[in-house]
């Protein structure tokens, strides 16, 4: 098959958690703004989550494509 949902989750949780470490590694500093989380950097943690998750189904998606083209063989 060519068409695997794994590329376009594992960009889409990658990107977002990329975006979710930037801010919550800038914004960090900032005790007024995690006051309402009991000071925990919320995005830092998401985006940490978010990031590996995107990175496991990128490489699951990689290691199912190689496996695809090698039974093809």
């Amino acid at each position: 098959m060519g068409l695997d949902i794994r590329w376009p989750i594992g960009l889409m949780f990658a990107l977002i958690g990329v975006i979710l470490v930037i801010f919550g590694a800038v914004t960090g500093k900032d005790a007024e703004m995690y006051k309402r989380s009991l000071d925990i950097n919320v995005n830092l943690i998401w985006g940490a989550l978010l990031l590996v998750f995107g990175l496991f189904m990128l490489i699951s998606a990689k290691i199912g494509s190689k496996a695809e083209k090698k039974a093809q063989k």
